[in-house]
């Protein structure tokens, strides 16, 4: 009898685990399924790491989480946002350092709307592990300043304002894949300026990456999907820096059916955490 029901509740378990509705699946770049312990053995060995997330997306910002936990047993690590503009980095550092609270870094610093659910665990990891924090976008209105008059405009800053964007003139190129699909995606509203704008945030985030990476560390960088997606944007600006570097991209889509990955998502990433597209968002 207790054989019958041994075998009975394997079954049963085994019935209830297939009929499991998957929230998401990791793919390599060819669209083969793989773990999140071939991924965290596989980034380690990398100098930079680029994680593209959904910025409202549980999924991203979980495994974000994960794996700068898991990292840091296995490396020195310097961590870096584009959710945090180079001119706050001053407050970021004095909240790591507990000389600032939480509130006194929410009135310093321009903290995005989602970041006491997203972004602060990942800054309290930092804080708490004594890790750098690399505040490393443009300064919001600089890259406005950009959409409007385009990259001259730059030259009127402040030389401390000057620190905080990529050295100038700025290295482009107007024929990338990704910048020319923007134009495409925009259709009348798009325009070669916009295209500046984009372009100096990815420059100014590989500046920053690049002027604070040290040999032997791993600098894992959290960013839009955009910015990192097909070793375009902050990928093309570091290669074009330091091409002697290893780097790896993370990436997440969304799909009605994660169990395969369409032909269209592939390639986009080393890694691809594909999310299925009813998730709940965090904001």
């Amino acid at each position: 009898m207790k054989h019958l029901l041994l075998i009975f509740s394997c079954l049963f378990a085994t019935h209830t685990l297939i009929g499991q509705k998957k929230a998401y699946v990791i793919y390599n770049s060819k669209g083969k399924k793989t773990s999140y312990e071939k991924v965290l053995e596989s980034i380690a060995k990398k100098d930079i790491v680029l994680f593209g997330e959904f910025h409202n997306n549980p999924i991203s910002h979980w495994l974000q989480y994960e794996l700068t936990v898991d990292l840091q047993k296995k490396r020195n690590l310097i961590l870096g946002a584009e959710m945090f503009e180079a001119d706050n980095q001053d407050a970021l550092n004095l909240y790591l350092k507990d000389s600032i609270n939480q509130k006194g870094l929410d009135t310093l610093a321009r903290l995005w709307p989602n970041y006491k659910t997203d972004y602060a665990p990942l800054v309290n990891f930092a804080k708490d592990s004594a890790i750098p924090f690399i505040a490393t976008n443009i300064p919001r209105r600089f890259a406005s300043l950009v959409y409007k008059k385009g990259f001259s405009a730059l030259d009127s800053l402040s030389e401390e304002e000057k620190e905080w964007i990529a050295a100038l003139p700025i290295l482009y190129d107007s024929t990338l894949p990704r910048y020319v699909n923007i134009l495409q995606m925009m259709g009348k509203h798009g325009s070669p300026k916009l295209i500046k704008a984009q372009a100096i945030k990815d420059a100014t985030m590989a500046h920053f990456i690049s002027k604070h990476y040290v040999p032997g560390s791993l600098f894992l960088h959290y960013n839009g999907a955009y910015h990192s997606d097909y070793y375009e944007g902050i990928v093309w600006y570091l290669k074009n820096l330091h091409s002697e570097l290893k780097y790896s991209t993370i990436t997440t889509i969304s799909q009605k059916d994660v169990n395969k990955l369409l032909e269209e998502n592939k390639g986009i990433a080393d890694y691809i955490i594909c999310v299925e597209e009813d998730m709940t968002k965090t904001h």
